[in-house]
C-alpha cells in the first residue's frame, strides 16, 4: 500500500504541471454520459456555459429575466454539455520493463508507471473514467480509481514480455499503451487491430532505455534477460552492434505502421529524458494535438 502511495505522490506531483486533460471524445455510442466537467458545448448539464440572445423556438422558461432586465433583449442562459469518455490503460510490467543500464536511470517498469497514473490523474481531474484494458478495473471516475490503479501497477509481471490485455475493449473508447514494445510483434498487431474493429482509438508510447538505443557494449559481455530465460555470452559485443540497432529500427518501424493502419498514435520516451516531456505528449496526443 505504501509503493501504491509513493506512486500516486510522485503522479501527482507530475501531473499538477498541467491543467486538467480533457480527451477528446470520439464516437461515444455507448460510453456517454453526464460528467463533471464541461465540454464547452450547449446542452445537458448543470453548469452555466453563456448568455446568447433569445431566437425563435426558445420556450419561455429558457429566458433568464434577470440578465434580460439589463437591456431591451432577452437573453438565454446556456449551460454546458457535460460528457465523460472512457480511457483504457494498458501499462507493461513485464520482466524486461524491469531493465535499466544504469543506476542513475529509472527502470522502464518505474517511468511507464509513472506516466500511466500521472495520465489517468489528469483525465480524472478533466471528469473522464479511467481504467485498465482487460475485466480487472473497468473505467470509473474519482480519486478511489486512481488508488485502485496505483495498487494494480505497483504488481510485476514474472514473464519476459508481457503481451498488451485486449479483452473487453469498450467500443469507442480511448485507449493509452506503455511498454517497451520489444516482445513478440503478434500480440501487438492483434491488440491494436481488435481495438480499431471496435471503434478504439489511442497511443502508444514506447518507453527505451538509452542504452538500448546506442548499445555501447564493448568486449566481452554477457547479455541476460531480466526474466533469466535467455541468456547469451559473446567476446566481442561491438560486432553485435549494427545488426542490434537495425532489428531496433525495424521494430520501431513496424508499430509506426501498425499506428497508421489502426489509426493510432505513436510516441517514444527515453527513461534519461524528462518525465515531464512524456506526459505532454501524451496530453496533446489523447487531447488531439499534434503528433
Amino acid at each position: 500500500m505504501n509503493a501504491a502511495l509513493t506512486l500516486r505522490e510522485r503522479s501527482e506531483a507530475e501531473a499538477s504541471r498541467l491543467p486538467p486533460l480533457l480527451a477528446r471524445a470520439e464516437h461515444l455510442a455507448g460510453t456517454v454520459l453526464l460528467g463533471d466537467h464541461g465540454r464547452r458545448r450547449s446542452g445537458m448539464g448543470d453548469d452555466f456555459w453563456q448568455y446568447r440572445p433569445a431566437q425563435i423556438g426558445d420556450s419561455r422558461r429558457m429566458i433568464d429575466h434577470r440578465r434580460s432586465a439589463r437591456g431591451d433583449q432577452q437573453y438565454v442562459r446556456e449551460r454546458e454539455w457535460q460528457i465523460a469518455q472512457s480511457v483504457m490503460l494498458w501499462v507493461d510490467q513485464g520482466a524486461s520493463m524491469r531493465f535499466a543500464s544504469d543506476k542513475t536511470l529509472p527502470t522502464k517498469a518505474d517511468r511507464a508507471r509513472l506516466l500511466g497514473l500521472a495520465t489517468s490523474i489528469l483525465l480524472v481531474r478533466g471528469g473522464e473514467r479511467v481504467g485498465l484494458t482487460g475485466t480487472t478495473l473497468p473505467p470509473r471516475r474519482g480519486n478511489a480509481q486512481i488508488i485502485r490503479l496505483a495498487q494494480a501497477w505497483s504488481e510485476d509481471d514474472q514473464t519476459d514480455y508481457a503481451p498488451p490485455e485486449h479483452r473487453a475493449m469498450i467500443p469507442h473508447a480511448r485507449a493509452v499503451f506503455i511498454s517497451d514494445f520489444l516482445g513478440p510483434m503478434d500480440e501487438v498487431e492483434l491488440a491494436l487491430t481488435k481495438a480499431a474493429d471496435r471503434g478504439v482509438r489511442g497511443v502508444i508510447l514506447q518507453v527505451l532505455d538509452p542504452g538500448e538505443e546506442t548499445f555501447p557494449y564493448r568486449g566481452r559481455t554477457i547479455f541476460e534477460s531480466v526474466g533469466g530465460s535467455v541468456r547469451h555470452e559473446t567476446l566481442k559485443a561491438a560486432e553485435l552492434r549494427d545488426r542490434y540497432l537495425q532489428r531496433l529500427a525495424h521494430r520501431k518501424d513496424a508499430l509506426t505502421q501498425l499506428c497508421r493502419a489502426t489509426g493510432w498514435q505513436m510516441g517514444l520516451h527515453h527513461t534519461g529524458d524528462s518525465a515531464q516531456a512524456a506526459l505532454l505528449w501524451l496530453y496533446r496526443a489523447l487531447d488531439g494535438g499534434t503528433r
